[in-house]
This record gives structure tokens, sequence and C-alpha cells, in this order.
């Protein structure tokens, strides 16, 4: 296990994201997953609620 998000793993918690840390959070998960950058969900929600 190496707790990188995967495009499945934001597409099966669409809603949940959504819901709980917002559209921007929502966003920055489906960049970094069409990027193909290696980030945790934890970078992306720490970062979305900080800025």
């Amino acid at each position: 296990m190496n707790g990188v998000i995967t495009g499945r793993e934001v597409a099966t918690n669409f809603r949940l994201i959504w819901r709980e840390f917002g559209w921007r959070c929502l966003l920055r998960c489906a960049g970094a997953v069409l990027s193909r950058r290696r980030r945790t969900f934890l970078e992306i929600a720490w970062e979305s609620r900080h800025s």
C-alpha cells in the first residue's frame, strides 16, 4: 500500500469527497489523477483546506 490516490478511488468516492471536502478538493483530486502526479489524498485535502 503506497497511499497514492487513483482515478478509481476518486470516481467511486465522488459524492463523499464533494460533500465532506468541497468542490476545490474534488477538482484537485481530479487534476492530480489526470496529471499522473503521485499525491496522497491527505496532501490534497490539507492543501484545499488551507488555501
